[in-house]
């Protein structure tokens, strides 16, 4: 059964709705009890792609007639064992909506099976293929569960890698965001630097002292140095990048207490608020600026194609002073929410090619330049106005600052 590109993209949309693997809080988890509403046109396209499938063309070489979800795995990891392009895992997955709420949720111990008949190919949960002779494996057929916060379900990617990240990265489009922020004034002892379980003392802007009852909270990140990402084209600065440190606790609010000056005459004088150094990536110094720590979010990551043409580049690799990229390190790329960019968007990174001399003709040496190559994939899971973050899913040669990504097909 063929689909139109818009049919697909409502079913996709319509996945996506209904799927949701987080990572949040330090532990990889699932959201708890999902009740996206479907409407009968959404459910119909939806089941029109389950049941039309991929072409057996788009399977991985040595795809498996059966796969056994084990602890550890991860949702990209397993749709690379079965098909060329990842991302298709909506198509390839033989959705039943009134049982299998949600595609992208699968547990250690479940079975997935592959079936192909007519050209075709689709992903079953818990039950062989007809005419399979039984066996004395235990088959987990596919239910409803009302899923806690944390349900045991696979993450899409591997949250170890995804988590300390979303704690620490920052980016701003006015730098003024951080030169209003409280600011470490001093340490205890004289300390110069300071690292975890070291005391500081911070100090808000005039007007705006650090509280106890502060709605900023109590908990805070540290940063340094704003650096400007501009975009590698055009030249102009898409945002600010703050240099991460690590994290405080508010132990005492800023306050006013008298002291006797040089004349022994009392004087309001301001106390600084004191702060402990709960974790430290790199060491910390008067100056840094404290923002607070933001509320544990639930991050969606659905791999899929993007819905829209995407043409940009790599702005910057995260943490590191070096231009190169390797696999499962994080990069910024120079299209965020305005360009249309979602959490999920797998994208290809295409290698610039080379510009060579014509030398096969006698006589002419015209210039050339050689046809981007593809050179691996990311996958979005972050987004600002202009800006987004991605991981590096898989490279097979040297990636750098300025390459660009493109629409995986």
């Amino acid at each position: 059964m063929a689909l139109s590109k818009a049919a697909f993209g409502l079913a996709t949309r319509t996945i996506a709705a209904c799927a949701a693997v987080v990572v949040g809080g330090g532990l990889a988890t699932t959201a708890a009890a999902q009740n996206f509403p479907i409407t009968p046109e959404q459910r119909s396209t939806a089941q029109q792609v389950a049941s039309a499938g991929v072409p057996l063309s788009e399977l991985a070489p040595n795809a498996p007639d059966s796969y056994t979800v084990r602890s550890g795995d991860t949702l990209w990891r397993i749709s690379g064992l079965f098909l060329k392009s990842p991302w298709r895992w909506p198509e390839l997955w033989g959705m039943n909506l009134d049982q299998v709420r949600n595609p992208h949720r699968i547990y250690p111990g479940e079975i997935l099976y592959l079936e192909k008949s007519n050209g075709v190919a689709r992903l079953r949960l818990g039950q062989p293929p007809a005419g399979e002779p039984p066996t004395d494996t235990v088959r987990l057929s596919p239910r409803v569960r009302n899923a806690a916060v944390t349900d045991g379900s696979i993450p899409a990617l591997p949250p170890q890698v995804i988590e300390p990240f979303l704690n620490e990265a920052i980016i701003v489009e006015d730098p003024g965001v951080l030169e209003r922020a409280p600011r470490i004034v001093a340490a205890s002892d004289d300390r110069v630097l300071l690292t975890r379980g070291d005391r500081a003392y911070i100090r808000g802007r005039t007007g705006t002292p650090v509280t106890e009852s502060d709605p900023r909270g109590d908990q805070f990140r540290v940063f340094r140095n704003p650096e400007p990402l501009r975009d590698p084209v055009t030249h102009r600065v898409l945002g600010y990048e703050a240099h991460y440190l690590g994290g405080a606790e508010l132990v005492r609010p800023e306050g006013v207490e008298p002291v006797r000056n040089s004349r022994d005459k009392e004087v309001e004088t301001l106390v600084p608020a004191t702060v402990d150094i709960t974790r430290a990536k790199e060491e910390m110094r008067v100056g840094d600026r404290l923002l607070p720590e933001p509320p544990r979010t639930l991050a969606s990551y659905v791999p899929r194609a993007p819905g829209l043409g995407v043409d940009g580049n790599i702005v910057s690799v995260y943490g590191d002073a070096v231009a190169l990229v390797g696999q499962n390190q994080v990069v910024a790329l120079n299209r965020g929410a305005a360009e249309g960019i979602e959490t999920g968007y797998v994208l290809a990174i295409l290698k610039a090619g080379r510009e060579v001399d014509d030398r096969s003709q006698d006589g002419e040496h015209a210039r050339l330049k050689l046809p981007d190559e593809r050179n691996g994939l990311l996958m979005v899971f972050r987004t600002f106005e202009h800006l987004s973050y991605a991981l590096v899913l898989e490279i097979t040669d040297t990636v750098t600052v300025g390459d660009r990504v493109v629409n995986p097909r």
